[in-house]
């Protein structure tokens, strides 16, 4: 319980106290007119009050990331409370604040885009595909888990002659929420989003503070293990998956950190009205994720005991949230608590869509504000969502292996985005070790995977070594040693021979970056 406390409250403190430091290190103008209104369309760049813009950006990042994967990354213990505060503190919170004032600065360019500025035309190039793929998959994944959520809560009745867990009707919640996914991605972002989102806010709020003071009540609060230093889960001497490095920080991904965030916060960049709202927009919005994940990892070790149940035993995430809302909450409390679970994918996967539209649209140079425009892009990119989505359907497993493939290229999004950040603060002069220590140290973690991994390579250099023990070491070595060689390179070609080679002047269209004297 007091890990828990302690964790929560160090988690607040960091964005007053580091989240204020990174802002000054990045420098705001707050005399600057923001593309909110130099580039006002009506269509994406609309100004909005910063609680609003806030609420959005919240409702945007929090997936069923924070609350999926903390229950999974509960297995490993109170270690969990541990990555996710310092997660969002030094890198999560970092990363969305950097990527998302560039894009304000860049006129709401996308995240390939300022990649590409930073760090040349071929990570640029990588990025614009490695993006559009992953908010594909996101979309997928945001479809397929509300849907998951809500046959689970309507499965214990009928509606009439309706069977709610009948594959038909799951059909029909996964048509109606893409019908609202493709409304959400074409019209004006005032008109569906920005009219919405209070409401799902709503929700959400219930949710975290309904669930948060009932542990409390109940007294479940006081079965959480206090943290050590040691890894619960019942399978780490015999699976090399159940390691914490690097597994537990790809399970846990969108409650620590997330490279799905540097999709959604160019269209929160478009919308500000001023550079000082940054903080609260994309600093506050991660910590605020974080505080998400903290609940459902603590709730899932407190009320089921999830802590070293491992397999067939260990109940699914669906199951829990369900279970849990209306065990704590009642039936009416626990139905808005489970749709403010249900909120977090919907309001990220519409926007999922949208990020992916206006990726596309800048690629191609296409102007966004005539709506047949929009459609040409949208239909081609939900027909293939809708595929990836029937293909989930088909089978369990199939689902797990996107939703695999989506944490990865999650979190490695996220490390390519420190690594521009970084660049970006060393070529201006300021400090860039803020970036460059977490891109160091999520390289090590995406490398590590990558090699160790079932779903990517870690069959073939297991058949190569012989055993998943070597495969593990294999992986840490490769990842680590990556992670040193780029620290070393940028320290070298960017940190030290570029350093202060960008001089960003003042001007009546924005902050404009020069070449130094």
């Amino acid at each position: 319980m007091y890990s828990f406390i302690f964790f929560s409250l160090l988690l607040v403190a960091g964005y007053f106290i580091y989240g204020k430091f990174i802002e000054k290190v990045f420098v705001i103008r707050p005399e600057v007119t923001t593309p909110a209104y130099r580039l006002e369309d009506g269509v994406d760049f609309v100004p909005m009050p910063k609680w609003k813009t806030v609420l959005i950006q919240l409702l945007n990042i929090a997936g069923t990331g924070p609350i999926f994967g903390a229950i999974a990354g509960a297995l490993f213990g109170p270690a969990a409370f541990a990555w996710i505060v310092f997660g969002c503190i030094f890198a999560g919170a970092v990363h969305d604040y950097k990527v998302g004032m560039l894009s304000l600065r860049s006129n709401g360019q996308n995240i390939s885009e300022i990649v590409g500025k930073y760090l040349g035309n071929i990570p640029r190039q990588i990025m614009r595909v490695f993006s559009i793929v992953l908010l594909i998959f996101v979309g997928v994944v945001f479809v397929y888990t509300p849907a998951e959520v809500l046959r689970t809560l309507l499965g214990h009745s009928h509606i009439g002659a309706i069977d709610p867990t009948s594959i038909g009707f799951f059909y029909v919640i996964i048509a109606v929420i893409i019908a609202y996914y493709l409304l959400a991605t074409v019209l004006p972002i005032d008109k569906i989003i920005g009219r919405i989102y209070p409401i799902f806010g709503a929700c959400l709020l219930i949710m975290a503070v309904g669930i948060t003071a009932m542990m409390f009540i109940t007294g479940e609060v006081r079965t959480i293990p206090e943290f050590a230093f040691q890894n619960m889960r019942p399978d780490r001497d015999t699976n090399i998956l159940g390691r914490i490095f690097p597994f537990l920080f790809i399970t846990i991904a969108c409650g620590a950190i997330s490279g799905f965030h540097a999709t959604q916060s160019p269209l929160m960049a478009r919308c500000l009205k001023n550079e000082k709202e940054g903080r609260q927009v994309f600093y506050g919005s991660m910590i605020l994720e974080g505080i998400i994940a903290m609940i459902w990892a603590a709730v899932t070790m407190a009320h089921f005991n999830h802590v070293g149940v491992a397999g067939a035993a260990a109940p699914t995430a669906p199951n829990i949230v369900t279970n849990v809302s209306i065990t704590y909450l009642g039936v009416v409390g626990g139905i808005l608590a489970v749709f403010g679970v249900v909120a977090a994918p919907i309001t990220s996967g519409d926007t999922a869509f949208r990020s992916a539209r206006l990726t596309i649209a800048d690629i191609l140079g296409m102007d966004q504000k005539p709506i047949k425009n929009r459609f040409l892009i949208s239909i081609p990119l939900y027909a293939i969502g809708i595929a990836l989505v029937m293909f989930a359907v088909a089978d369990r497993a199939n689902f797990n292996i996107i939703w695999r493939y989506f944490a990865w290229s999650n979190q490695t999004l996220a490390t390519i985005g420190l690594w521009a950040a970084a660049a970006y603060l060393a070529k201006t002069g300021k400090l860039y070790c803020v970036a460059l220590i977490p891109a160091a140290f999520m390289t090590s973690v995406v490398t590590s995977y990558f090699f160790t991994a079932t779903e990517t390579l870690g069959p073939l250099v297991t058949a190569i070594t012989g055993s998943s023990e070597t495969t593990y070491i294999v992986g840490l070595v490769i990842g680590i040693g990556l992670a040193i060689v780029l620290l070393i390179t940028f320290i070298a070609f960017i940190g030290v021979k570029q350093n202060g080679s960008i001089k960003e002047v003042v001007t009546p269209n924005g902050v404009v970056e020069q070449p130094a004297p």
